[in-house]
């Protein structure tokens, strides 16, 4: 299979109007030339797009649409519409294609391609094949030799970040340009100077995703502020820390000018700030980066007293753990690259704990295997310390956006039932991931070509593979399932949604994100709800469930008045006694009987 020719005009044009690219004719001529797609074809495109959306939870099989590409209906962009796999419009010559199935072996079918998707169905198979693959997935592209299909036949495999290859042969022509060239041009969009697709869909939504978020409502819901925690601007313009988020939740009692000198001391600015508070002990997660001790073990006494503050605010543990995600032999090397750990020498009533977990390096290597067993085990680890122990826990590896963001989330996660409902988890991963920074182009590479570069990591795969292997083994615990985890992941790449694009809340700030392109959550949360409120009020096991320390609270509330009313009776009945007493008593005393 081949580009078709004028590829190159239709790319200049990366806009609404967007076209796709099938192979040149062998054929007769149609009068439709691949350099002048016809506006029918580019609303097929789009109609294609939007299909793939509306049947990407469903794992349906798209409906009908006419064949014929003259007689198809114009529609606007966005639309749901849906097509068969073997009603697809085809451009002339655009057959000649061999999927190599590893099951099947060659499967004959027709090729499309936009500036989103590819798109493969079978033409010759009674039942139908279908194979689309998002362009956004795709890690790289390489040729591959075809043996026994002739010295003008041309190998192409699609590596992707979805663990899936599919390979495919062609017939080449002079008169062609390169199909590598083609994909490589619409699957890296920013290596060629062109837009990420989330920045041209605008499929309209009846729930604004980007307001599922909202981090003063999220930490109010914590009860926070209070009279240790209070919010902090200090970083409304990033001026503090260009990769932490606007809104910040630091202790009451701290000084800015310390709060500057505690980020100079922490890797990226990134200081200890809450991301969790327990609602009965009062105990916190904190996530930060490393201190910046060096091998001359420097020391800064603002940040000493920083953590002191923060053991302090709660009362129930004079003990402060601190959980260094690292390898204890990492954190050691990195003194020598001006990083480091908390020294207990230096930081009183803290206990380190290396949780051993390898670096991002190692975990792009080894996306299973052992590490999820050590992401759990140590998210268990904090949990447990919180809740059993009663102690306020620092969570950090080198720069605080990637282990960390992997063990406070899961922590929070066994700890906070509110984030294993639906909205709940979304908020939870735009908190702990989205919002502090987790680097999503560097470690997914979205619109980027460099599949060698180092910064690749799938730290975030790796994070719901965790929470997968939870819902497994508590699937009544979870409001949502599998699927809802999959279709994250899908779109954790796929560039149809803005959610997980850039590095930083600074950076999506600067490119408009929440107003060029859709949220991610504005496309799960499109469903109608039920009206409990009305049609099952009736039924007691739909009322809201109440969490045990709100109800523990409320009953000690009671108690506590019930009490006080017991001790005003009781000071009332023995104030009447007395009275009646002192009304009734003889002013002498006269015997009742007398001696004779």
């Amino acid at each position: 299979m081949e580009k078709q020719a004028g590829a190159a005009g239709a790319a200049e044009a990366a806009g609404p109007n967007r076209k796709p690219w099938g192979l040149p004719s062998s054929g007769p001529n149609t009068g439709e030339t691949p350099e002048s797609p016809t506006g029918s074809h580019v609303e097929w495109c789009k109609q294609l797009i939007a299909a793939t959306i509306s049947s990407q939870i469903s794992g349906s099989v798209p409906s009908d649409i006419n064949r014929d590409n003259k007689n198809l209906p114009a529609l606007r962009y966005g639309a749901q519409v849906t097509m068969s796999q073997n009603q697809v419009p085809l451009l002339p010559g655009e057959t000649d294609v061999m999927y190599i199935c590893p099951f099947s072996g060659l499967v004959n079918g027709t090729l499309t391609i936009t500036d989103y998707k590819l798109y493969f169905t079978s033409v010759e198979r009674e039942s139908p094949f279908i194979l689309d693959v998002n362009l956004g997935v795709i890690s790289r592209l390489e040729t591959i030799s075809v043996p026994n299909q002739g010295e003008n036949t041309k190998g192409l495999e699609l590596v992707c970040k979805d663990m899936r290859s599919p390979r495919f042969a062609y017939k080449t022509e002079e008169s062609n340009p390169d199909v590598v060239e083609l994909l490589a041009k619409h699957a890296f969009p920013l290596s060629h100077s062109l837009p990420l697709f989330a920045f041209l869909y605008k499929e309209q939504f009846p729930v604004d995703g980007w307001k599922v978020y909202d981090p003063t409502a999220e930490y109010r819901r914590q009860g926070l502020p209070n009279e240790s925690w209070t919010f902090s601007k200090m970083n409304s313009s990033y001026e503090l820390c260009d990769t932490y988020p606007s809104i910040l939740v630091i202790p009451t009692n701290i000084a800015e000018d310390d709060i500057k000198r505690v980020a100079v001391f922490r890797a990226k600015h990134r200081i200890p700030v809450l991301s969790w508070i327990h609602p009965e002990s009062q105990a916190t997660i904190i996530r930060c980066s490393q201190p910046l001790v060096g091998p001359s073990d420097r020391r800064c006494k603002e940040d000493e007293h920083y953590l002191q503050i923060i053991m302090d605010a709660n009362a129930q543990s004079h003990k402060l753990t601190i959980f260094d995600a690292r390898q204890s032999s990492v954190a050691v090397t990195n003194k020598a690259k001006d990083g480091g750990f908390e020294s207990e020498s230096f930081y009183p009533n803290v206990e380190l704990n290396f949780l051993e977990i390898p670096n991002i390096h190692v975990m792009r290597e080894s996306l299973r295997k052992m590490k999820d067993v050590l992401l759990l085990s140590g998210a268990a680890k904090v949990a447990d310390k919180l809740e059993s122990g009663k102690s306020s826990v620092v969570v950090h590896c080198s720069d605080g956006w990637d282990r960390t963001a992997q063990l406070t989330s899961l922590a929070m996660l066994m700890l906070d039932s509110h984030y294993r409902t639906l909205r709940g988890f979304q908020v939870l991963v735009e908190k702990e991931w989205i919002s502090f920074g987790h680097k999503f182009a560097a470690r997914v590479g979205h619109g980027d070509e460099n599949h060698a570069n180092s910064e690749r990591s799938p730290l975030f795969v790796q994070f719901i593979d965790c929470v997968w292997q939870m819902t497994r083994q508590f699937p009544a615990a979870f409001e949502f399932n599998e699927l809802f985890l999959i279709t994250v992941l899908d779109h954790l790449y796929s560039c149809l949604f803005g959610t997980f694009l850039y590095n930083s809340e600074q950076e999506r700030a600067a490119k408009e994100v929440q107003t060029q392109t859709v949220s991610l959550w504005s496309y799960i949360n499109r469903h109608l709800e039920l009206w409990t409120a009305y049609y099952a009020r009736w039924n007691p096991r739909m009322r809201p469930q109440v969490p045990v320390h709100q109800t523990l609270k409320e009953l000690l509330l009671l108690r506590g008045e019930l009490q006080r009313r017991v001790d005003e009776l009781q000071r009332d009945a023995t104030s009447h006694s007395l009275t009646s007493s002192s009304e009734h008593s003889p002013a002498h005393s006269t015997p009742l009987h007398s001696a004779v």
